[in-house]
């Protein structure tokens, strides 16, 4: 095989044990590899019901077959599993060099079943595999375990990195917003890193000598010339803003369309909020870049002075938003330093932002009084924001309620409506009232709301019409540049780049794939997801957005009067997937998709 390494590497916590062995040929080329192929490994090998944090739980490490061979971003990689958050799969993505490791060490996947009796750390090199006592590592941040694990493991290293993905101490006790962090990137949605912590899995360490075998590296090469060239011509402006800029060129873009999320998405603008160059002149550093992609996003930043003096990385955009104006914050060192704990800490910034979020808005509407909570917890507190960080990833006083996720939380205090969420996931970083086609998309993204799961066609963003076939044609694209091992952020984001995608992963691959067949196995991934929620116990009424999205308008910009019509849209959603009136893929369907 080319493209893919052509190994599932199966690793027993409960007794120790890992096997090798062959990828299975047939679901590589239905599947893709990535988010699709450990779909249908999570699919085959567990009941969809099983406890998310109970053993019986699998959790995957999943390469893509474009991982690691220099694809135009090719860096990404999967964590897919049960979520803790939602009751649904889980299908967190990361980029970095993680993915690099496992493709270099000849894994394609990594199935680790079980739980450990004690907290443990797997070491992955090459075909050399071993389980080690993590005892040290108890209560460590990522960082930290990180450079613990690189000290111990630095002898004899003969020059190659080593790759650390790992959880913090929020993994650890279980919350249901922990994330897995490698290179400072983070597979963040879902719960995750909580259901690492259940395996007591506290990091895995991987360091490979091999390479990706190509079918065509001079095509490969060639084609990743011109479709940069060609970017730059067609985008100029595009190109140079993602690397000036990174993510944070979002946040006037949103500005002015008045679909800035703000005070718990009450409304869609901020004042004082500083400049994008403001914030580069204030915090940044330098720009950074996952393996293969030349577009720079990432960012190394700074904050000097008595309050906060530390290194870190990012924010990005919705770190940004969901931990700032969510929270009716603006300073940006707050913001900055929120997200430096959240990553430090094992979290993913969104759920933690709109979970605060959502908890402001129930002191201050009197739902949650002083006394329950153990202090004032209202918008724009920048104290407070650092305080329930730190208090969430402990399970520390009110920090143990939050870390249950906000649709638990306002439900608990008999608000579920403040919580801003859907299948108990919370929203990212744009306001659905003005993006009708988000609305939509957020709604039916199988693994709750996400912002990766569908691309920005902002070109129709007020209308209804049509929105359902584009949506649903977007979130199977997307599917495919999940499995290839791609980043959304530039073949999903924009233009939808389907062209490009499949040169890369023919040259690759040289499996025969073309649009049709690519296209095929994204529409067969998502109804996999569909069909594993069914199991699972999800509904068509899982299908929908908090009532604030749907009843109360914006008050300004564009968008200004609009509600999200999702009544409008779903009906037509579910007969372009070819599903029933209560969502269900019909027979026909499956049998089309080769899944019965």
């Amino acid at each position: 095989m080319f493209g893919w390494a052509g190994k599932v590497l199966r690793v027993n916590l409960d007794t120790g044990r890992h096997t090798s062995e062959f990828l299975d040929s047939k679901k590589a080329l239905n599947f893709i590899g990535g988010r699709g192929l450990a779909v249908k490994y999570l699919w085959d090998e567990i009941d969809p019901a099983v406890p998310p944090l109970s053993p019986e739980n699998v959790l995957i490490f999943s390469s893509g077959p474009l991982t690691g061979t220099g694809a135009v971003t090719g860096s990404r990689y999967m964590v897919v599993t049960k979520s803790p958050l939602t009751n649904a799969v889980a299908c967190s993505n990361s980029g970095g060099y993680f993915g690099l490791g496992m493709k270099s060490a000849g894994y394609d996947l990594i199935v680790l079943e079980g739980k450990a009796p004690e907290l443990v750390y797997l070491l992955i090199q090459d075909e050399q595999v071993e389980i080690r006592r993590a005892r040290h590592l108890t209560g460590k941040t990522t960082s930290e375990t990180e450079r613990l694990i690189r000290s111990e493991l630095s002898g004899g290293s003969q020059g190659h990195r080593i790759r650390i993905a790992s959880i913090g101490p929020a993994g650890e006790q279980l919350a249901k917003m922990a994330c897995v962090i490698n290179d400072s990137r983070a597979a963040a949605r879902s719960g995750a890193g909580a259901v690492m912590g259940s395996k007591n899995l506290k990091a895995i360490a991987i360091r490979g000598t091999g390479k990706a075998r190509i079918y065509d590296m001079q095509g490969l090469r060639r084609t990743r010339r011109i479709f940069l060239k060609e970017f730059r011509k067609e985008q100029p402006k595009d190109f140079d803003f993602r690397s000036l800029y990174g993510t944070w060129r979002f946040i006037p873009i949103m500005l002015d369309l008045r679909m800035l999320p703000t005070r718990n998405f009450t409304c869609g603008f901020i004042e004082g909020i500083p400049s994008i160059e403001e914030i580069r002149k204030e915090i940044l550093v330098k720009k950074e870049s996952c393996f293969s992609c030349p577009f720079q996003c990432g960012r190394e930043t700074r904050l000097i002075g008595q309050e906060f003096d530390e290194n870190g990385k990012g924010p990005e955009y919705e770190s940004f938003v969901q931990l700032g104006p969510c929270c009716g914050i603006t300073d940006i060192r707050t913001i900055t330093k929120a997200n430096y704990l959240c990553n430090e800490l094992g979290m993913d910034t969104i759920s933690v932002g709109v979970t605060i979020a959502c908890a402001m808005e129930l002191y201050e509407r009197g739902h949650l009084t002083e006394k329950d909570a153990g202090f004032p917890i209202r918008f724009g507190d920048k104290k407070t924001l650092i305080r329930l960080v730190r208090m969430i990833a402990a399970r520390d006083g009110i920090g143990d309620r939050l870390a249950e996720g906000s649709y638990r939380f306002a439900d608990r205090y008999g608000h579920p409506e403040l919580s801003m969420s859907v299948k108990k996931q919370e929203l990212p970083a744009i306001h659905p009232q003005g993006y009708q086609g988000g609305g939509l998309a957020f709604a039916t993204s199988n693994s709750g709301a996400s912002h990766t799961r569908s691309g920005l066609r902002f070109e129709t963003r007020l209308e209804t019409t049509n929105q359902a076939s584009l949506m649903k044609e977007d979130q199977d694209f997307i599917a495919v540049v999940d499995s290839s091992g791609l980043c959304w952020c530039v073949f999903g984001s924009f233009g939808m780049l389907r062209t490009e995608l499949l040169r890369e992963l023919e040259f690759v691959t040289g499996a025969g794939y073309n649009e049709h067949i690519i296209m095929r196995a994204g529409e067969r991934i998502f109804n996999l997801e569909r069909l594993f929620n069914l199991k699972a116990g999800l509904t068509a009424g899982d299908d929908s957005l908090p009532r604030r999205l749907l009843e109360e308008p914006l008050l300004d910009g564009e968008a200004r009067g609009q509600v999200v019509r999702l009544d409008e849209m779903l009906p037509e959603y579910y007969r372009a997937r070819g599903w029933d009136i209560n969502g269900v893929p019909t027979g026909e369907k499956l049998e089309s998709l080769s899944l019965l």
